[in-house]
């Protein structure tokens, strides 16, 4: 590993913006919303859920980022705290969500280049993989150009969504929100409603992986989470609310994304801005995720977790190349899955491995209740296991609701299951490989 003092940091703004690709990117991907919860319970399910499953998430990362602002964030946390076989199983299930996660993005990039290029969907394949590796190789030249990238292509998205939400007050004369009621919605379509929302809200702890790299992470983390938050709330409230008001059919927006109503909002042209905005969104967050999920095989190869070669770095860029480019391996061989069956499997085994982080949360609290903090969560023990059932109540009523759809949602969730109990497997595997390895070389076999 280079020094500390050799790694090239990121500041504070930069952060904000890979904070905000790495959790959102835009409203790009919350279309199918209004289809699962109708004009008036999607406002109450997309205000309701950030503060019941994101916020728990954020003041934990904050905590324990602030003991431990480390490279492999929720990793070492939580091997830290329940030791090598829950910090393996933490590490196994974010590669696996991780991989799941990154497959999304490219296709999404196809479908709106595709608003310009109708012929590119029958190409998906190979411009997926050329999105694939040139973000690899954009992240082996390092954290910095990254959080360049991420800042100029933040505009690119803020902009178009701006724009939209400026004609439509000017069409309209202004904003009205419909009465919010969950009257009528039913279950498996509320359930899909959560998995909407969580997934366009989801990886507040991916952005801790690299904390080595950031400049006064405790401090800077702090101030960019939140800012990142409001950013996307905000985003996600305005464009919803236009949607509603502008009539058009839910259906449609689903299916053909956001520029169908920058259509119907202004004509060709907004609906143009909009697909380039789209295009965008998909490029930062594929870049950022891949950031934050290099680290974390990187570090565990470290600990002797996984092969020694993962850990191996570039010789100019001080970068785990070897890590990144297995990642972009990985997602090569995954973008033809189903967008609805990615988004289930994605929030189910991502929301295993943030259970893990509370449970450290509280470990922590018990083991080492003086230990300093520079953030500490203004709740007792007592009072963060009350806190804490509310994101895993949402978790279990969202994947409920994947169960009783009538569609593919109860394979999807049985995959997720499955996905998760694969980390037993590979922990038993392991450790077989470390005993058979002592023995030939006559070593003492210890657990």
């Amino acid at each position: 590993m280079p020094s500390k003092a050799s790694l090239k940091k990121i500041r504070p703004i930069q952060l904000i913006a890979v904070i905000f690709f790495t959790v959102s990117g835009g409203p790009y991907g919350l279309e199918p919303l209004l289809s699962y919860a109708g004009n008036h319970a999607a406002l109450l399910i997309l205000l309701a859920t950030p503060m019941l499953w994101d916020i728990p998430a954020m003041f934990t990362v904050l905590e324990l980022n602030s003991m431990m602002p480390v490279t492999g964030g929720y990793y070492k946390w939580v091997k830290y705290a329940l030791g090598t076989r829950w910090g393996f199983y933490e590490g196994w299930w974010t590669w696996l969500y991780t991989f799941v996660d990154l497959a999304i993005y490219p296709v999404l990039f196809v479908m709106y280049a595709s608003y310009f290029f109708p012929e590119l969907q029958n190409y998906q394949v190979p411009v997926c993989l050329v999105i694939i590796w040139a973000s690899a190789g954009l992240n082996i030249l390092g954290i910095v150009p990254v959080g360049k990238v991420s800042l100029f292509l933040s505009a690119a998205v803020l902009a178009p969504v701006i724009i939209l939400v400026v004609l439509a007050v000017y069409h309209h004369g202004g904003m009205s929100i419909p009465s919010p009621s969950l009257k009528g919605i039913t279950f498996p379509s509320f359930g899909m409603a959560l998995y909407t929302v969580m997934w366009n809200c989801l990886g507040w702890d991916n952005v801790t992986t690299y904390a080595e790299e950031v400049e006064n992470p405790v401090r800077s983390y702090r101030s960019s989470i939140f800012i990142a938050f409001i950013l996307v709330i905000v985003i996600y409230f305005l464009v919803i609310t236009v949607a509603q008001q502008s009539g058009i059919n839910h259906d449609k927006l689903s299916n053909d994304g956001l520029p169908a109503l920058g259509e119907l909002i202004a004509g060709h042209w907004l609906g143009v801005v909009i697909a380039a905005g789209g295009m965008a969104s998909s490029l930062g967050i594929y870049a950022a995720v891949l950031l934050s999920v290099s680290r974390v095989p990187q570090v565990m190869a470290e600990d002797k977790l996984l092969p020694d070669t993962l850990n191996r770095l570039h010789p100019k860029f001080r970068t785990p190349y070897i890590s990144i480019l297995l990642c972009s391996l990985i997602v090569s061989m995954m973008i033809l899955w189903s967008l609805g069956e990615l988004l289930i499997i994605d929030v189910t085994v991502y929301g295993a491995g943030l259970s893990l982080e509370y449970i450290s949360l509280i470990k922590l609290r018990i083991k080492e209740p003086d230990r300093y903090r520079p953030f500490k969560i203004p709740f007792g023990i007592m009072g963060l296991c009350i806190a804490l059932i509310i994101p895993a109540s949402v978790y279990f009523i969202a994947l409920g609701g994947a169960f009783s759809s009538q569609d593919k949602g109860p394979i999807a969730a049985v995959f997720a299951i499955c996905a998760l109990l694969s980390a037993e497997v590979a922990w038993r595997r392991f450790r077989f490989t470390k005993k058979v390895i002592a023995w030939l070389m006559g070593e003492k076999w210890t657990k």
